[in-house]
């Protein structure tokens, strides 16, 4: 019953997945085949259990069976995107009904989940993986956030500098600014603000290893009288020394729906007034959902990002000007993203041997599928990633007399541009 429903559900695929998957089931005379002969995608089963995701189109389920070991997935990243896309049964931003938007119960979890040790646990089960494993795949600065691509002819390292300096220009970084970096990674933006722009740079991570590896970038390039790397929760920083500039990069993913307006209300005591924030980050695709659908969300809680939500940024928005910080200019970037998630899922497979020496076939069956999801993610919508400039307005006049809440952004959008 459950093979002639796998048949059934295989011929109905449409688009880019039409004809491109075939599922082998195990068997004591040898494997027994489901689907076109010439199928480009195939799930060899280990397992009859996967079956019922592939009819229910459980994807994420898949997935973890991937992980596993229940099955095998053969083809190129490209087009097992496109099947797991053409076995989705409808939207993955659909809400679901106990994930809705305001729900007391999804406030209280959210809440529950971003105490400050447990947010530690949750970047250092992702960032703490392994610096060789990341090594392999990101570019040379292993910058682990979305690239810029002015042009589509970049590689992936032009493509994440050109983003650096599209960061750095937006907030107008000047020599000797006090600029901070929340979730500074492996210091790509921090050392490049430093090096770059004249900055006084300071960076904090939950991450054991990228903090050390940021600290001996520090020493030797000679920059630690002006650039310092804290291993320090941002609930912790000290306030008494406001910051002229603030970048979070890929940061506020991990710090959920209800401490979202106590994070933007500290960032507004660290940021001097009159001055800026870029806030970068992934955000939903649509508006009432905590998470995507299709067993998406919860492969990705398990397996990757556990303690990630996803907000739309008409959400982020209010929630920043509830807490006093004024938007500017909103960007997004969601494209970007998706060639960038291409480019480390090209990366990642040319390097699997590597990677398995410098993980274990666990970790890296999960991150093959995360991804390319994540890049069809992109590609469909299903998420985005807006960069947002807001500022910390001041009562100081500017330099052509206006009074009240003035701040040094120009109300113009040339300067970010190169010309």
């Amino acid at each position: 019953m459950i093979e002639s429903l796998v048949a059934d559900r295989i011929s109905r695929l449409e688009g880019p997945a039409a004809s491109a998957l075939a599922v082998e089931l195990p068997g004591a005379m040898g494997a027994r085949r489901i689907g076109a002969a010439n199928a480009e995608v195939v799930l060899k089963l280990h397992s009859l259990l996967p079956l019922r995701h592939v009819v229910t189109g459980n994807i994420g389920a898949l997935a973890t069976d991937c992980v596993e070991g229940l099955l095998e997935i053969e083809g190129p990243m490209r087009r097992v995107a496109d099947v797991a896309a053409g076995l989705l049964h409808g939207n993955p931003t659909a809400a679901a009904p106990a994930a809705r938007r305001g729900s007391l119960r999804s406030a209280l979890l959210s809440r529950w989940r971003h105490r400050p040790a447990r947010d530690a646990r949750q970047v250092q089960h992702h960032y703490d993986v392994s610096d060789e494993f990341y090594a392999l795949w990101l570019d040379v600065r292993r910058v682990y956030s979305c690239a810029y691509w002015p042009d589509a002819r970049m590689t992936l390292a032009a493509a994440q500098e050109a983003k650096l300096e599209h960061v750095c220009r937006k907030l107008m970084l000047r020599p000797g600014e006090r600029f901070l970096d929340i979730g500074a990674g492996w210091g790509a933006l921090l050392l490049w603000a430093a090096e770059r722009h004249g900055v006084r740079a300071t960076g904090i991570t939950l991450s054991r290893n990228q903090h050390a590896h940021v600290n001996r970038l520090i020493a030797a390039r000679g920059l630690a009288d002006r650039v310092r790397m804290l291993l320090l929760d941002y609930r912790d920083l000290p306030e008494d020394e406001p910051f002229d500039k603030i970048a979070s990069i890929g940061m506020f993913e991990h710090v959920g729906r209800a401490r979202l307006p106590a994070y933007f209300a500290k960032i507004r005591r660290l940021l001097a007034p009159g001055g800026l924030l870029l806030n970068h980050g992934i955000t939903a695709g649509g508006t009432r959902h905590a998470q995507l659908g299709g067993g998406i969300g919860d492969f990705v809680e398990r397996w990757i990002f556990p303690g990630g939500e996803l907000l739309h940024v008409s959400h982020v928005l209010q929630v920043m000007a509830e807490q006093g910080l004024e938007g500017l200019d909103t960007e997004n970037l969601r494209p970007h993203y998706a060639r960038t998630l291409w480019a480390w899922s090209d990366g990642l497979e040319a390097h699997l041997d590597a990677a398995r020496k410098a993980t274990n076939d666990r970790t890296v069956r999960a991150y093959r599928l995360y991804l390319a999801g994540s890049a069809l993610g992109f590609e469909r919508g299903w998420m985005a990633l807006h960069q947002t400039l807001a500022s910390r307005p001041s009562g100081r006049f500017d330099d052509s007399g206006l009074r009240g809440a003035q701040c040094t952004y120009p109300f113009r959008r040339d300067y970010m541009y190169p010309r």
